[in-house]
Order: structure tokens, then C-alpha cells, then sequence
């Protein structure tokens, strides 16, 4: 069921209130998805390429970081990543 017990109707205040449009609009201009899946996926890359030295050191490294202040801006930050 969905709102009002109407089929196909559902309601969402986070999307209502605009709480998913700052997300999409951070992560579009970060390049940081916001998903905890998305930021695990892009955080192993990250430290794969800093191991390896594929993409640029430096690179890498700076992905790490504006990941890491993505999640204290969105308090996403639960201590699934070590630091």
C-alpha cells in the first residue's frame, strides 16, 4: 500500500522538504555519490589507485579527503572507513 492506502501513491517528505535535491546537487558537484555503497565503491578505488599508483597519487589522495569532508558535511560518517 502506498499513501493514503492508495496503490501507487507513496509520499516522501525528505524529497518533499528538498533534503534529496541538496544530496544530488553534492554529489554531482563533489563527485562523491551519497550512498554508503557508492562511498565504500569510490573509497576502495581511491586507496587501490593510491596503492598502486594507477590515476595519479596525488589524485587519489585528494579523492580521500573530499570524501572525508563530504561525510562530516552530511554526518554520514559512522565509523565504517578508518581514518
Amino acid at each position: 500500500m502506498g499513501f493514503l492506502g492508495i496503490p501507487g501513491m507513496s509520499f516522501s517528505l525528505k524529497r518533499a522538504v528538498g533534503v534529496t535535491k541538496v544530496k544530488q546537487k553534492v554529489a554531482r558537484a563533489t563527485g562523491i555519490p551519497t550512498t554508503a555503497r557508492g562511498r565504500d565503491m569510490k573509497a576502495g578505488r581511491a586507496a587501490q589507485n593510491l596503492i598502486t599508483g594507477k590515476g595519479g597519487r596525488v589524485k587519489a589522495a585528494k579523492t580521500l579527503a573530499t570524501m572525508k569532508i563530504v561525510d562530516n558535511f552530511l554526518g554520514t560518517n559512522k565509523g565504517r572507513r578508518r581514518k
